[in-house]
């Protein structure tokens, strides 16, 4: 079964935001066995949104619309759909009341503009949207289904998840669709590609790999389709038994796992605690920690120290060393990862110094060069690494290096 997702924004093709919506829409359909045929983006214009609509209702099944849904007059895609279907605008009781609830929470006049939220064509099966003002609407039409979704991301994903996929489930027969990832850490694609050739040219034909590779990790997901769920769980599973040995401590975790949830596990068994000394990461790498909810019972706090007086006065690093080795080396970034860890009263310390650039880079210490240091309670590692130029790219890999590092460390001391 085929789906197309139509975003809809003068600001995306703009690119005054960035279209994060079709990515996330494409892989939760994958997994209930939806196959993408097209996403595309187009203006808040009434041609664009009809010839857009009607094209992708005459070759999918589904077609998943965000965007357009707010009650300004710039956003007209709830009055365009309405002329598509042919229905009247009626107002939406439970969402009028939800949305005046909503208002009045928040402070915020009940005008025209929010009441107007509320409308929405009569054909239509409204989806509550719980996190917004915006509801969601479901059409049908000849067996095809037509879902518009408010654009921001938070709600859709509200929407995707609560009502559209359980409603697509019921709706068709779909054909049943496995995947299982593997996150890696440590080799790039085609040095991990070399690595498991064997591997992957023996795995048989209806099992298909897909090789994922971000800044921060190398995802290795193993898919497949149109064959009974369990039987091809069963086969996902033993060729990703045959594999772990040769990814060794390359492998993280699985599915959604990255570094630093992994770290925080293990942290977690060991009844450990961490805290971070940054220089170039730029306090990058203890937002990763504390993005992650309970990051409190583990993670106790850190230093950006990006000026060298900090690294002096409050990580005691020793000024003979800046001024012999200076900031970015490896007698700088063990003194950091020491200094935080005694400052802050950890089991953990690690820490980051380096050039993020662009500029600052010198033909001993070239732009990407970081010095990344784990101290623990019986010994310090370093080690350094050069990166590429572009600067938020070396701090992103820098933060998630260092953080890797520990994870070494704490699954040696396992």
């Amino acid at each position: 079964m085929k789906a197309d997702i139509i975003t809809i924004g003068d600001e995306i093709l703009i690119g005054q935001i960035i279209d994060t919506n079709s990515a996330w829409i494409a892989s939760r359909l994958g997994e209930i066995g939806v196959s993408i045929r097209r996403k595309y983006s187009i203006g808040d214009r009434r041609e664009e949104i009809i010839e857009a609509v009607c094209e992708s209702l005459a070759k999918c099944e589904v077609t998943i619309i965000t965007g357009g849904l707010g009650p300004t007059k710039d956003d007209i895609t709830k009055r365009v759909l309405a002329e598509i279907f042919d229905s009247e605008m009626v107002c939406d009781k439970a969402t009028y009341e939800r949305v005046e609830r909503m208002m009045k929470a928040r402070g915020i006049a009940f005008n025209d503009l929010n009441k107007s939220q509320a409308l929405v064509p009569e054909c239509c099966t409204v989806l509550p949207n719980h996190k917004g003002t915006a509801p969601g609407m479901w059409f049908e039409k000849d067996g095809h289904i037509v879902v518009s979704l408010p654009g921001v991301p938070f709600e859709m994903e509200g929407l995707i998840i609560e009502e559209v996929l359980p409603r697509i489930q019921n709706h068709f027969a779909l054909s049943a669709v496995v995947h299982k990832t593997a996150i890696t850490y440590g080799l790039a694609e085609s040095m991990m590609a070399e690595r498991i050739a064997d591997w992957e040219e023996a795995l048989p034909p209806h099992l298909h790999l897909a090789y994922l590779p971000s800044p921060s990790q190398l995802r290795l997901r193993l898919s497949a389709y149109d064959m009974d769920k369990e039987q091809a769980q069963k086969e996902i599973d033993e060729a990703f038994d045959k594999l772990l040995p040769q990814l060794g401590d390359l492998f993280v975790g699985w599915g959604d796992t990255t570094v630093q949830s992994a770290v925080a596990e293990l942290l977690l068994a060991k009844g450990a605690t961490l805290s971070a000394a940054e220089s170039c990461t730029g306090g990058a790498l203890s937002a990763k920690f504390t993005a992650m909810s309970g990051a409190s019972e583990y993670f106790w706090g850190g230093i950006v120290s990006y000026d060298n007086s900090v690294k002096e006065n409050l990580l005691g690093v020793s000024r003979e060393d800046l001024e012999q080795y200076g900031a970015v080396s490896e007698q700088v970034a063990r003194q950091m990862a020491e200094g935080v860890r005694r400052a802050c009263g950890t089991t953990y310390g690690v820490a980051t110094t380096g050039i993020a650039g662009p500029t600052g880079g010198t033909p001993d210490k070239p732009v990407g060069t970081v010095w990344m240091a784990v101290a623990t309670p019986t010994h310090t590692v370093a080690k350094v690494m050069v990166h590429g130029k572009i600067r938020a790219i070396n701090i992103e890999r820098a933060a998630t290096a260092a953080i890797n590092m520990l994870r070494l460390e704490l699954r040696i001391e396992n």
